[in-house]
C-alpha cells in the first residue's frame, strides 16, 4: 500500500500495482475472466474499434464480486457487514458464502427487489433503511459493533479497489494477446472504486491509455470533482434509473487515486443509457442494467471521439429485473444489422 497524508493530517492507504497483482492471485480460479467482445457493425458506425468488457457476466452479476472476495479473503473476519444498493451487496454475500463468513447487508428499501432477493438468496441477512431519512453508514457501523463484524465498504476500501483493479489487468493481458493498443478505457462510476482500481493497473502497464469515467446526469459528482480539484457532493433527494451509481459523493480514497490517474469524466442522459442497454442486447446479446451501460452510452452518444481509435468500454453489471429491462426494450429503437 502507498500512504499519503490528507490536508488535515490524516493518513490514507492507496493500493498499488503490487496490491492489484496480489488480488489477482487470490482471485485465480474464483472469478470469471471476462473476455473483450467486439462487433463489426458497431465499429463501422462509430468509425473505430470498440471492445466491451462484460462484467455483467461476472459471478453475482457485476464486477463487485472481485473486490468483495479480495477483501474477505485477505481479512478473514468472523463476520462482515456491508452497505450497498445491490451489486456490492451481492458481491459480499457471495464472497462470504464461499468463505463461510456470516454476512449482514444494509440496503435501501427502494433498491430493486431483484437485488434484495438475490442478496438474501445468497445467505446474507438484509437490513433495509430509508435512503432519504437514514444514513446507511451509521446503521452499518452500529451493526458491526454489535456483532463484532468487520465493515467492508463498497468502494472506499483499499482491498476492494485492488480487487476491482484486476479488471484492468485482464484488459491489458487480452490486448497484448490480440496485439492491440487501447487509446481509451471508459468505466462506469459511482463511488469510484472500479475506475480507481483499473487506473492503478493501467497507469503502470499501459501508460499511454487514458482512463475516463462515465456517470448519469444529476449524479456526476466525480466528473465535477475532477474539474474542481476537490470532492463535490450531489444534490440530496435525487433519483436515477442508474440505481447503482447514486453515491452521494466520491470516496476519499478513490478520489485521491482518480484525481491523479484519470483523464476526465463525462455524463449521459437516461435516454442515452436506455439506448445503450438496447444496443448491448441487440449487438452483443448482453443483458445490462442501466448503471452498467453508462460507459457504453457515453461512447455511443459521442462524448468521446472514437474515429480511428481503439476504446475499451467496461459493462459493470447486469442485475436488472425483467420488468425494467422489458420496459427499456419497448421504449428504445432496435439496432438493426
Amino acid at each position: 500500500m502507498r500512504r499519503i497524508r490528507t490536508a488535515d493530517g490524516r493518513e490514507l492507504a492507496l493500493p498499488t500495482l503490487e496490491d492489484v497483482f496480489a488480488a489477482d492471485a487470490r482471485l485465480a480460479g474464483v472469478v470469471r475472466r471476462t473476455p473483450l467482445l467486439d462487433d463489426p457493425l458497431t465499429d463501422r458506425r462509430l468509425g473505430g474499434r470498440l471492445l466491451i468488457k462484460p462484467e455483467c457476466l461476472q459471478y453475482g452479476g457485476a464486477f463487485k464480486f472481485r473486490g468483495a472476495y479480495n477483501a474477505l479473503a485477505s481479512l478473514r473476519p468472523r463476520a462482515v457487514v456491508a452497505w450497498s444498493s445491490g451489486n456490492h451487496a451481492q458481491g459480499v454475500a457471495l464472497a462470504a458464502r464461499l468463505l463461510g463468513i456470516p454476512a449482514t447487508i444494509v440496503m435501501p428499501a427502494d433498491a430493486p427487489a431483484t437485488k434484495r432477493r438475490a442478496t438474501a438468496a445468497l445467505g446474507a441477512e438484509v437490513v433495509t433503511y430509508d435512503r432519504q431519512r437514514e444514513r446507511r453508514e451509521e446503521i452499518g457501523r452500529a451493526l458491526a459493533a454489535e456483532r463484532g463484524a468487520v465493515v467492508v465498504r463498497p468502494y472506499d476500501e483499499p482491498l476492494v479497489i485492488a480487487g476491482q483493479g484486476t479488471v484492468g489487468l485482464e484488459i491489458v493481458r487480452e490486448l497484448l494477446q490480440r496485439r492491440l493498443v487501447a487509446d481509451h478505457v471508459v468505466v462506469p462510476c459511482g463511488g469510484g472504486g472500479l475506475s480507481a482500481g483499473i487506473a492503478t493497473a493501467l497507469a503502470a502497464l499501459a501508460p499511454g491509455c487514458q482512463v475516463w469515467i462515465a456517470e448519469p446526469e444529476g449524479f456526476d459528482d466525480t466528473r465535477r470533482s475532477l474539474e474542481a480539484g476537490r470532492r463535490l457532493a450531489n444534490p440530496p433527494g435525487g433519483h436515477s434509473l442508474c440505481d447503482a451509481l447514486m453515491a452521494p459523493e466520491p470516496g476519499e480514497v478513490t478520489f485521491a487515486i482518480n484525481r491523479e490517474r484519470l483523464a476526465g469524466g463525462v455524463a449521459v442522459s437516461e435516454a442515452e443509457v436506455e439506448q445503450a442497454v438496447r444496443w448491448a442486447f441487440d449487438r452483443f446479446r448482453l443483458v445490462v442494467e442501466p448503471s452498467g451501460a453508462v460507459a457504453l452510452a457515453a461512447v455511443l452518444a459521442g462524448r468521446l471521439e472514437l474515429a480511428g481509435r481503439t476504446v475499451v468500454v467496461v459493462i459493470s453489471g447486469g442485475n436488472v429485473d425483467g420488468e425494467t429491462f422489458a420496459g427499456i426494450l419497448s421504449r428504445t429503437t432496435p439496432v438493426l444489422g
